[in-house]
């Protein structure tokens, strides 16, 4: 029997070329004209499956993009382990500023560059391999089965719906999710929080066409410029969000607890070149950590209107629009947190333009349990691997479905990710380390080796 060290190392270039291949499949969930590349993506997902020794793999239709379905029950009697993560990616626009292109996976400095690297392809694949290798070599010491989805980054709009119709094909003892970072190679952690979504698009409409700017201009109001106006007036001058009732259900840290996070190594010199920035900003009183892992946020994600081609076009646009994202903490519910800002937005419109608030998706925010089995099995499993016991940390992204899995199926998860925040996750250029992809393939099978020893 090989150790997972000695079949890491001897297939590490099998690895990364299907890795390569899953990668050059743009599985973009927003945009329908990819649509085909994501049935095509699921194909290659179940195909895998199938060679990795699992049974009973199924691409599973849904009212959007499949979900890729698989298991491996050695003895019913053993704990089971569900492992989810997605096969979708996030649009790769603008194309102008990837360094490569983002569906042809590129090695620089020994990190893989390619939409999807880190978010979530190279991660859940290492499950995939991982669960290769504990098959090959007769050391699968726990149920196991997947469920791989192709809608997370537009909100796993139907996953909800699969889930509650098939909570006995899904049912488990845990959840283990990879699709979350560590703080580097050298300071291992284990996210145990994650912060919840409301993803809102507003649309600010004037006059009822575009109008000359030196006809109309100073008589009638700038749809973009009130916009820009409403959004500035979303914060106050201490950086806190300033819609009534935002913070009414946030749960404070206690001075102990926010002591505790702020362990966590940060060099805030190395943060801000890293960025590019001369100054950090956020809510006052607040650490960097805190306020990216703990504390409530609202930001612009997109802003548009008038003419934005090339060269110049004296207009007053009609209309402008901007995508809005808060991200909530516990106990934060998203579908109050967009009624408080629909209300507040439409309340705070002038009355020289009408608003319309559009809805898009949400989810809760969550806490993960440190006292779990589970957890305690990822942390020895990092421990072996890294050398040094993880660090405990909370995570400032969203991944929706974590709440819905509680509420549905009754189970915990456990975020045992191995990217970094400096992956540009949903950016140009996002990166993979394949020593990170490769750790994590050498990790997993000792999280199912421990979480069913600690089970017993």
């Amino acid at each position: 029997m090989q150790t997972i060290q000695e079949y890491v190392e001897a297939n590490k270039q099998r690895f990364l070329d299907e890795l390569f291949d899953l990668l050059r499949l743009p599985s973009v969930s927003a945009d329908p004209k990819f649509k085909g590349d994501i049935e095509k993506t699921a194909e290659f997902v179940a195909q895998k499956l199938k060679e990795a020794g699992a049974d009973n793999v199924e691409i599973c239709q849904t009212a959007g993009n499949p979900i890729v379905y698989g298991e491996k029950i050695i003895d019913p009697a053993l704990p089971t382990v569900l492992t989810y993560g997605h096969y979708d990616v996030q649009p790769a626009d603008p194309y102008e500023l990837w360094d490569t292109p983002p569906f042809e996976p590129t090695v620089r400095d020994g990190k893989i560059y390619a939409r999807g690297s880190a978010d979530d392809k190279g991660q859940f694949y290492m499950h995939v391999k991982a669960f290769e290798y504990m098959m090959k070599n007769n050391v699968l010491a726990c149920n196991i089965k997947f469920m791989i989805e192709g809608e997370e980054e537009v909100g796993s709009a139907n996953l909800g719906t699969f889930v509650k119709e098939n909570k006995e094909k899904l049912k488990a003892d845990v959840i283990v999710i990879s699709d979350t970072s560590m703080i580097s190679l050298e300071t291992p952690s284990l996210e145990t929080g994650l912060r919840g979504l409301s993803y809102v698009e507003v649309e600010v409409t004037g006059p009822n066409r575009d109008l000359h700017s030196g006809v109309y201009g100073g008589a009638v109001a700038n749809p973009a410029t009130i916009l820009a106006k409403l959004i500035a007036s979303l914060h106050d001058e201490n950086n806190h969000i300033a819609i009534p009732g935002f913070y009414d259900d946030v749960v404070e840290l206690s001075q102990e607890e926010r002591d505790e996070l702020n362990k966590a190594p940060f060099e805030i010199e190395a943060y801000k070149k890293d960025l590019g920035v001369q100054e950090l900003w956020g809510e006052e009183g607040y650490s960097t950590i805190e306020r990216t892992g703990t504390r409530p946020t609202l930001e612009v994600n997109g802003i548009w209107g008038g003419y934005i081609g090339e060269g110049a076009k004296t207009v007053l646009p009609s209309k402008a629009y901007a995508k809005i994202s808060m991200r909530l903490v516990p106990n934060q519910n998203s579908q109050r947190i967009t009624d408080l800002f629909k209300k507040h937005f439409e309340a705070i419109a002038p009355k020289n333009v009408q608003v319309e608030v559009k809805p898009h998706h949400g989810g809760e925010p969550v806490v993960t349990p440190t006292d779990s089995v589970a957890y305690k099995a990822a942390e020895k499993a990092l421990t072996d691997t890294f050398g040094v016991k993880p660090i405990p940390t909370r995570g400032g992204g969203s991944i929706p479905i974590v709440a819905l899995f509680e509420e549905v199926l009754g189970l915990k998860t456990v975020l045992l990710g191995f990217g970094l925040n400096s992956d540009n996750l949903h950016s140009p250029n996002e990166k993979y380390g394949i020593e990170n992809y490769l750790k994590g393939i050498s990790t997993i099978p000792l999280f199912h080796k421990y979480y069913a020893a600690l089970s017993k």
